[in-house]
């Protein structure tokens, strides 16, 4: 399956891209680079909700100057994987486990076998959510993890209890593949700059603009009354007082002093209790770290660089 290249935002050399299905019949788009000469393993990218893999050409070649191989998907229901409900606007999945599907059959059918060793994920918001729930369930495929501004809970005063249980109830009533209350058709990221939520940086917000005006079959709206029940019931499970202290994996959490989409109290008091975790917060960023300005997107390539065996500052 291709990729959409545009001026602002050419797709990677040496690419090779395809479509791989899930046990339970999901297509998912997949894109994968190799490492330059003198291989350093590979970095998995997660990316979060409404997000492709083209949004992630500038990150693939950040990963690659390091050495490293890089792979992708687009989640079910989004870019161009498939789409479960009659209108593909809808952000929509039945389960936050399946998109642990889509990991595993990721890893199994592209990562393992075409991809050089160690590995590592970098996910971004929902799917540091997903990474964090593989972790703790035991899936040790990637030696470390860098969390970009992961969905652990939503800031103070953007949801309470009414809503969360007004949307169950919605759910149980047959509205699950119905949009949020209040949420539109209009795709996510093709609004204006000023006053967006996610970046201050109006040459990459106005690329990643681009990339969905060029294919806005790429795109998705508001979330479904489905998609977040199960976001708010994976969110939920987060705030269990014994959960970061579960998790195994080493993690590197980055967050954003000015987000508005997920909460950074929530980040950081998650990372306090990870056995073997540490966290950043980027003053000034908003949720976008990568889609940010340079200045903050080069503290979050330090604290990686840092964090991460094979990249020049690791030690």
């Amino acid at each position: 399956m291709t990729l959409v290249s545009i001026p602002a935002n050419p797709v990677p050399d040496d690419v090779v891209s395809g479509t791989i299905k899930t046990p339970d019949g999901a297509e998912l788009r997949f894109a994968r680079w190799a490492p330059p000469p003198g291989r350093k393993g590979t970095v998995c990218v997660f990316a979060g909700r409404g997000e492709t893999i083209e949004k992630y050409f500038e990150t693939v070649r950040d990963l690659r100057d390091r050495g490293f191989a890089v792979a992708m998907i687009d989640w079910r229901g989004q870019g161009h994987s498939s789409r479960r409900l009659r209108d593909p606007r809808k952000g929509y999945v039945r389960n936050f486990a399946d998109y642990e599907v889509d990991v595993e059959t990721f890893v199994q059918q592209v990562v393992l076998p075409d991809c050089p060793p160690p590995y590592f994920a970098l996910a971004h918001s929902m799917g540091g959510a997903v990474m964090l729930r593989l972790a703790h369930a035991g899936k040790r495929w990637f030696d470390r993890m860098v969390l970009s501004a992961p969905m652990i809970d939503l800031p103070r005063g953007r949801v309470s209890f009414f809503p969360s249980a007004l949307l169950r109830i919605m759910r149980l009533t047959g509205q699950g593949g119905n949009y949020v209350p209040g949420g539109s058709d209009k795709l996510v990221g093709t609004g204006d700059f000023i006053g967006n939520p996610v970046t201050s940086d109006p040459v990459r917000y106005a690329r990643n603009a681009a990339i969905l005006d060029e294919d806005p079959t790429l795109g998705i709206a508001a979330p479904t009354v489905a998609w977040a029940d199960t976001a708010f019931a994976a969110m939920r499970t987060f705030r269990g007082l014994t959960y970061p202290s579960e998790i195994r994996q080493p993690i590197l959490m980055l967050a954003a002093s000015n987000d508005e989409v997920v909460s950074t109290p929530a980040i950081e008091e998650f990372a306090y209790h990870l056995r073997a975790g540490a966290h950043l917060v980027i003053a000034g960023s908003k949720h976008e770290i990568l889609q940010e300005q340079d200045r903050y997107r080069s503290q979050f390539w330090a604290a990686f660089d840092a964090f991460v065996p094979g990249t020049p500052l690791f030690k």
